[in-house]
């Protein structure tokens, strides 16, 4: 990686190019309802919750998601490289009343394409080993 980020010709599929642990606790959903304005209560009653079948209180979705593609602008340097980045919701995060849930982020090269200046960045998120999002997926500009 140079000074102004990772250099596309250094990249190979199969790379691994990041990982990181993120923890999120119930004061993570407390900002994030606050932010999005998403107050529904299967992200803070936990009777709620569970009375629709849910294991307890999970996270938002889209929290997941957004906490997630740090661990790849991080890698680039440069948020406005990410040009698409999107993914599936496999699994639920619940997050306990007390500690956090820990979300296991792995960045992987998937593709490049030189003739672009892209590479496809392939995010393998899981919480206690259980795939949480499915086609987690970035595609990244480089120099």
């Amino acid at each position: 990686m140079s000074e102004q980020g990772p250099e596309l010709a250094s990249l190979a599929v199969g790379d691994v190019v990041a990982s990181r642990a993120i923890e999120l606790g119930r004061s993570t959903l407390v900002r994030y309802a606050g932010a999005s304005g998403d107050f529904n209560p299967i992200h803070w009653d936990e009777g709620f919750a569970t009375e629709v079948g849910l294991p307890g209180v999970i996270a938002h979705g889209m929290c997941t998601m957004g906490s997630v593609i740090g661990v790849v602008t991080d890698w680039v340097g440069d948020p406005g490289a990410i040009v698409r980045y999107g993914t599936r919701f496999t699994k639920p995060v619940p997050v306990p009343a007390r500690g956090t849930a820990v979300v296991d982020v792995v960045a992987t090269v998937g593709a490049v394409d030189p003739d672009a200046g892209t590479v496809r960045v392939d995010l393998t998120v899981t919480h206690e080993d259980v795939k949480v999002l499915g086609r987690a997926q970035a595609v990244v500009r480089l120099a």
